[in-house]
């Protein structure tokens, strides 16, 4: 019988372990280090990205996709999205995700740089949370064995394989192969929309191990969390379905900076607010939704409403504060469109990986779909002997390797201290001198994860790791493209290509070499 190991307990990773248990001969257990219904999953407002519509046409999904990805994503990677789509929330529905319907139909929305109303929802704005609500059901309900508040800390590498991950407390837990679903790295940043466990567990752990990584420098940031703390986010739904942006003065500035104003792709939005708040001395901007009425926002965004109002803010009567927050990794582990990443026996879905899908820039409401199909379409590897991913083309760039850390004279990096130095650096705008200064501060910080961590230690050694190579990979890009954009570069290059880097190879903690004799 074939074990399959999953990471992570949000649409990839559940979808994935449904998908492994029920084929024939295949044990899958799988790992969460909070409780099953902790992920980005679980927080997601937006809603699924999918043709159901007779005049849409998944040509049109592709293009739009396409579009927003800035000339950086892969077509083979977004055909087998938009494609694959209506089969995969079919199966979502048949594991009781129930969407909302609008006079016994689906009822379809309009999100930025979509060409057509696509977007399911559930719920209004708890899509993500019936997503994983029903998910986790079928799961407690699978022969799937679940390990709660279990934290993996690295990938066991035998003579290049991987053949299964170190546990918090030391154990080693084999597999035939390991499924890393284990979400993005919000926590990188001071303002983010992500859950606290978005820590880059996943990405942190296949860099160790001498995996390749992509795209590390694109980075989205959601132009409306609530300016308060905790950046709540304000779905771009609300801007869909009629809010508008404005200045302190009350001016829609938003109309001198893109054709489409409120709608244009999510960067473009990103950094307008930025760029309105500069002119404004810092302050948030205001998303005015009053046109739409208290009743109206009520019931067609219940959970932000409830969100907005705890703060003492009444959205259906005044303008609310906004402005941007980390929220979406389009880079992640290098993948195929199977998600093999460059190590056999090592797998990756959803948020963590990077296939060329998202391209520089997601679209809107293409992540929850992205797990539903992918987290299907892993498993055919999953249960397949191991083996590293398919060569990708030449729009992918040979990997960079970064150094190891130089800390003989460590420089002490609070999680706070590192979260101000990523905005500050590597935020919304980004260039060669503040790059460097990050580079060069990062190089001299302990990355490692020390022995006898606790989880905290853990996700920290995590959210460094993941930094160095983000930094060092914005450094590397030389020009603006979607998410990552460079003052001191502006326009993008005439060539598009993908980045790549690898961290030059150490050994694994000591306990590994010991307890399963595996090096890399």
């Amino acid at each position: 019988m074939r074990h399959v190991v999953v990471v992570g307990s949000g649409v990839a990773g559940l979808t994935a372990a449904l998908e492994a248990a029920a084929r024939p001969g295949v044990r899958v257990t799988l790992l969460t280090k909070a409780d099953l219904v902790t992920s980005n999953t679980s927080w997601a407002q937006g809603g699924v990205a999918v043709v159901t519509d007779p005049a849409d046409s998944v040509a049109s999904h592709v293009a739009d996709t396409l579009a927003a990805g800035a000339g950086l994503s892969d077509e083979d990677a977004v055909q087998v999205l938009c494609a694959a789509g209506p089969d995969a929330v079919a199966a979502l529905v048949r594991r009781g995700v129930r969407f909302d319907v609008h006079h016994g139909e689906l009822a379809r929305g309009l999100e930025a740089a979509h060409s057509h109303g696509r977007i399911l929802h559930a719920g209004g704005d708890a899509t993500g949370a019936a997503i994983s609500d029903a998910l986790v059901e079928r799961v407690r309900a699978s022969d799937v064995e679940v390990r709660e508040r279990t934290m993996a800390v690295d990938l066991v590498v035998h003579d290049g394989v991987v053949q299964g991950v170190v546990l918090l407390d030391g154990t080693v837990l084999h597999g035939d192969q390991v499924v890393l679903a284990t979400g993005g790295a919000g926590q990188l940043y001071p303002y983010t929309t992500n859950p606290a466990v978005a820590t880059g567990d996943g990405l942190a752990m296949a860099l160790r191990a001498g995996a390749v990584a992509a795209d590390l420098e694109l980075y989205q940031f959601h132009p409306t969390a609530l300016a308060v703390p905790g950046s709540p986010l304000v779905s771009e739904a609300v801007r869909g379905e009629g809010a508008v942006l404005r200045a302190a003065d009350g001016d829609r500035f938003m109309l001198d900076v893109h054709p489409d104003a409120e709608l244009a792709p999510r960067d473009v939005v990103a950094r307008g607010i930025a760029e309105q708040m500069a002119r404004q001395g810092g302050a948030p901007v205001l998303l005015d939704a009053t046109a739409l009425g208290a009743d109206f926002l009520a019931r067609r965004f219940p959970t932000i409403d409830a969100s907005v109002r705890s703060f003492g803010l009444d959205w259906g009567r005044e303008p609310v504060p906004v402005a941007p927050a980390a929220h979406y990794f389009m880079g992640g582990i290098r993948t195929d469109l199977w998600g093999r990443t460059s190590l056999p026996g090592l797998l990756a879905v959803g948020e963590v990986a990077c296939n060329g899908l998202h391209g520089a820039n997601r679209l809107a409401s293409n992540s929850l779909l992205e797990g539903a199909v992918y987290g299907r379409r892993v498993v055919e590897a999953a249960v397949a002997a191991p083996r590293a991913a398919d060569d990708l083309d030449e729009s992918w760039a040979a990997p960079v390797l970064v150094p190891p850390a130089d800390t003989d004279d460590p420089l002490p990096l609070t999680r706070t201290d590192l979260q101000r130095l990523l905005w500050d650096t590597a935020g919304l705008r980004r260039d060669e001198v503040g790059l460097r200064h990050a580079v060069e501060t990062l190089q001299r910080v302990d990355t490692s994860v020390p022995a006898g961590s606790d989880v905290k230690a853990v996700e920290d050694a995590n959210l460094r790791t993941v930094a160095r190579v983000l930094v060092v990979s914005a450094l590397e890009r030389r020009e603006s493209r979607g998410g990552h954009f460079r003052t001191d570069a502006p326009t993008s290059g005439p060539v598009a290509r993908h980045s790549a880097v690898v961290l030059s190879r150490t050994a694994l903690p000591r306990r590994v070499a010991a307890t399963a004799g595996a090096s890399c």
